[in-house]
């Protein structure tokens, strides 16, 4: 292979713009944590100036690939997923992909997920020779479980591990869930953290009027809750702890902002109970930015993002030690944080949180100042720099293989 194939050649220095090819069945307006990080990490890159060509499933009749300077969108073939009709995963489009990157060859692909598109991606990538670099950003393995397919678990961690262990590195959020995929066999692992929007999520979005429409007075407290509706996110534990928290303060509200399958029961097991629905963008930060608790018990997640959209919102974050709270949450200063597995602790901390004694505004102000230090300015040059040593890397490699005394002794080997 070329240096000219590869978007870098000696002359060159590590500022120069490359082209990207981003592969993921997951996008905005699909409201999760996947889809808007990937958009954030685009956004962030086209303004470094990187060329980016995204490869989606297209999300209904209406959804026109977009063409702007440094963003094209390539819309695929899709279909909806079993229990989440409003989001999709990508047919297999192998042909498709060797074609377009033959006619138009990536600096290298990037591969967000690991559905039948994101399989396609990486058999036509390493056919044709293109760096790879790959993300873990959901516990699908750990989902089965939550589905009553407890069975599947193996064979999807087995798939899981050959797929990303077959690029050349895979981006992982924390440093937590690097160490048990390397107990699990897989290599060449990258901390990547995430960043949060501290202009859209921030305290001055509270909205007195929201919270009168939900018949909350000055001194009452809301409690919010955050993000998909469905049994991997422990739902129940949160049920429980507000209900045990409204023992002690009956004036509490409970909102939940999402929906999805679970959204039915806990209509009926949750009382002072307020559903908006899903929520973006500024409404989406109104919502964050008018509750006053944020109650997060979910065990299945691979970051949390909405655990840091909280924190910035300004609001007092009850998480379980783990993911991104483990690494943002330092305990009584800044939020709150139960053992994880552990839902007495979960609601011994719940209790905790709404005591006359806690200093609440407090934790509220510092855990707005610790999302200060995260930007996605910061992230997105992160994952400039983790680019453009795939594409050194691999040049080097190239070079190396192409010579004729190392080819040789390769052959021999």
């Amino acid at each position: 292979m070329t240096s000219n194939a590869m978007g870098i050649n000696s002359n060159q220095n590590l500022n120069v713009s490359v082209k990207v090819a981003i592969v993921t069945e997951t996008y905005p307006p699909e409201v999760n944590g996947v889809a808007s990080t990937i958009a954030r990490f685009i956004k962030g890159l086209a303004k470094l100036g990187h060329d980016i060509t995204l490869i989606r499933p297209r999300q209904g009749l209406k959804d026109k690939p977009k063409n702007e300077p440094h963003f094209k969108e390539i819309l695929t073939l899709g279909m909806p997923i079993p229990g989440y009709s409003s989001l999709r995963m990508g047919l297999p489009q192998k042909n498709m992909l060797l074609k377009q990157w033959t006619s138009d060859r990536p600096s290298l692909v990037h591969i967000v997920t690991e559905g039948p598109l994101g399989w396609s991606a990486l058999e036509a990538a390493k056919k044709l020779n293109i760096p790879i670099c790959s993300d873990f950003r959901t516990n699908f393995d750990a989902y089965s479980t939550h589905y009553g397919m407890s069975f599947l678990k193996n064979p999807i961690q087995r798939y899981l591990r050959y797929f990303h262990n077959n690029s050349n590195f895979t981006m992982v959020p924390t440093q937590e869930l690097k160490n048990q995929l390397l107990s699990n066999g897989f290599e060449r692992l990258k901390v990547l953290a995430r960043g949060v929007d501290t202009e859209l999520f921030n305290p001055s979005k509270r909205c007195q009027e929201l919270r009168d429409h939900w018949g909350v007075k000055d001194h009452e407290k809301v409690v919010l809750c955050v993000g998909r509706l469905a049994s991997e996110k422990n739902l129940q534990v949160t049920v429980e702890a507000f209900k045990a928290m409204l023992q002690v303060n009956p004036n509490l509200k409970m909102v939940w902002v999402g929906d999805g399958p679970e959204k039915g029961s806990l209509k009926l097991s949750c009382p002072n109970s307020i559903f908006t629905g899903v929520q973006r963008d500024e409404a989406l930060a109104s919502h964050y930015a008018s509750g006053d608790i944020f109650l997060f018990s979910s065990l299945s997640e691979t970051f949390g993002n909405v655990t840091i959209e909280a924190m910035a919102s300004g609001l007092a974050v009850l998480a379980y030690d783990y993911a991104a709270a483990r690494q943002f949450i330092d305990h009584g200063a800044n939020g709150f944080l139960a053992s994880p597995n552990e839902a007495n602790s979960f609601i011994a901390a719940g209790l905790e949180l709404i005591k006359e004694d806690v200093n609440l505004e407090n934790l509220r102000i510092q855990a707005r100042q610790t999302t200060l230090e995260i930007s996605w300015d910061q992230v997105t040059k992160k994952l400039e720099n983790n680019y453009h040593d795939l594409i050194l890397h691999s040049h080097s490699k190239d070079k190396m293989a192409s010579s004729p005394v190392l080819r040789e002794i390769f052959i021999k080997q």
